[in-house]
């Protein structure tokens, strides 16, 4: 029998395994939530679909930033951008090049599209690698299809997921994945970015999979 959404977000918050908080409501209304972590305050500002804005006492993290560049200007400046994969509603290059020059980390497909000043600031970084900033562990995790004939985000192209570790307070960022076994291999998890988008990216019992004490969807 396959549940709908509603019916493991009821059970997952049942089983007191996560905080839901209404990401799409928020990022519909631009509204910040704050919570404490990270050896201080973290303020999440939702922009648009996947497209959010992290301030955290490590610097503030833009992850999968597209859209008009206006839709940023009240956003503190980014210390580091995150992009998951190649899709418009993840990668978009004109947005990256009217927001600064922050350094950037994606995977080798997204690197491979952008134009030379991107590549310039742009930090590969393949599955199980990792790299240290400003005190934060960035690791890269896989994020894809399961089933073969799902060709939106097949596992051969490497697309990303994250996982940052502040002081001892780990975030997840799925980017585009269905619920995988890399993603139910995670632990300690307290702050948990999770994809909810049918066709594209099925598989909602990736939330209480990771067990995260705070998921943003």
């Amino acid at each position: 029998m396959t549940s709908t959404r509603r019916e493991l977000l009821v059970t997952a918050a049942a089983a007191g395994t996560i905080t839901l908080l209404p990401f799409t409501a928020r990022a519909d209304g631009h509204a910040m939530h704050a919570l404490n972590g990270a050896g201080g305050e973290i303020k999440v500002h939702p922009v648009s679909h996947a497209s959010f804005v992290m301030e955290a006492p490590m610097g503030t993290i833009y992850v999968d930033t597209v859209g008009e560049a206006a839709a940023y200007a009240d956003m503190p400046a980014p210390d580091l951008i995150l992009i998951t994969h190649r899709h418009g509603d993840h990668f978009n290059a004109d947005t990256l090049n009217a927001l600064g020059n922050a350094p950037i980390i994606t995977n080798a497909d997204v690197h491979g599209m952008m134009d030379d000043a991107l590549k310039g600031r742009t930090t590969i970084m393949g599955h199980d690698a990792g790299t240290d900033w400003n005190g934060t562990t960035v690791e890269a995790i896989p994020a894809y299809n399961k089933d073969p004939a799902t060709k939106f985000h097949p596992r051969a192209r490497g697309d990303n997921g994250y996982v940052l570790t502040m002081a001892n307070f780990r975030i997840y960022i799925s980017g585009d994945t269905e619920d995988i076994p890399e993603m139910r291999a995670l632990k300690n998890i307290d702050l948990a970015f999770v994809c909810m988008n049918l066709p594209f990216t099925p598989g909602f019992l990736c939330i209480p999979a990771v067990r995260a004490r705070h998921s943003i969807r």
